[in-house]
């Protein structure tokens, strides 16, 4: 019987997990290089957040009056969308600053690691 590796391609284990590590170990470095801090609420204008608030609390009570009412769960779902798409819309991203040696490490080792992985994927020819 023939053993299948990554993917279902002949052999291939040792460069996807070999592949995958440096993939996590350069992804790790350079989310370490990232900070993240959030902004003031500007979505649709200066001050909007207590809007953002309305259909979140009209669904709630709505919610609260009949549990089973499909425009309460609507609007409270809709809501909450509102309000997690204006926190992630308001944050700011920034790298921090680094050498070139080491963002060079950390870009290598996310693009090689990428790299072994799509070749472990990719079927060989079976050997003789």
């Amino acid at each position: 019987m023939e053993t299948k590796g990554a993917g279902g391609t002949p052999g291939g284990v040792g460069l996807f997990l070999g592949g995958l590590a440096m993939m996590v170990v350069g992804g790790y470095l350079l989310l370490q290089q990232v900070q993240v801090h959030s902004g003031f609420w500007h979505w649709f204008g200066p001050s909007t957040f207590g809007l953002s608030l309305i259909p979140l609390l009209v669904g709630i009570g709505f919610l609260f009056f009949d549990g089973k009412s499909v425009a309460g769960w609507l609007l409270t779902g809709a809501g909450a969308l509102i309000i997690v798409a204006g926190i992630i819309a308001n944050l700011q991203i920034w790298f921090t600053p680094t050498s070139l040696f080491n963002t060079l490490m950390m870009l290598g080792l996310l693009a090689g690691g990428v790299g072994l992985v799509a070749r472990s994927l990719k079927a060989r020819p079976a050997e003789k």
